[in-house]
């Protein structure tokens, strides 16, 4: 995945195919953070605790119904990703790109958690089962998503780029 060049309002990318592929296949993985990990706060004695958590609990699902349809809208968009002799060009705003970090990292964090939320390395390995390849193959390409979409929001702020 390569920026290409941006604006003020857009960034366009090239992808060959497999990171199209794979782009398209994490994203389907949203949402990937279990609901019940959203907590309000374990301090058992807030003031109407149960109430507040319901409240937060009925927004999150609100904005993750909204966000799932932006996703769906994303992949069914003929026109967004044109392709070309060895991949696709690919334009986003700004604000798409970091609607799409809140997605890519919601994935991340959610496969992350599915792998029992390991600290270290060997933690890793440990767990390094084949059920759990998945988890750390979409932990890892959204990573590399993710790298890729601040790269461009930090490195499009320099001049000679337009």
């Amino acid at each position: 995945m390569k920026l290409l060049r941006f604006t003020q309002k857009k960034f366009q990318f090239e992808m060959d195919r497999t990171e199209k592929f794979l782009l398209f296949h994490v994203l389907k993985l949203y949402p990937a953070v279990p609901a019940s990990h959203h907590r309000l706060s374990k301090d058992r004695h807030i003031p109407n605790r149960d109430e507040n958590q319901h409240l937060l609990d009925e927004a999150l699902k609100a904005q993750r119904i909204e966000q799932r349809k932006q996703v769906e809208s994303l992949l069914k968009d003929p026109h967004r990703f044109v392709e070309f002799e060895v991949g696709y060009r690919v334009s986003f705003t700004r604000e798409e790109i970091e609607w799409l970090l809140q997605v890519l990292n919601d994935v991340r964090v959610g496969s992350w958690i599915a792998l029992g939320s390991p600290d270290q390395q060997a933690e890793f390995k440990k767990r390094l089962t084949k059920q759990a390849i998945p988890h750390l193959m979409a932990m890892d390409a959204a990573g590399f998503f993710e790298t890729n979409f601040l790269h461009a929001l930090i490195g499009g702020a320099q001049p000679g780029h337009e």
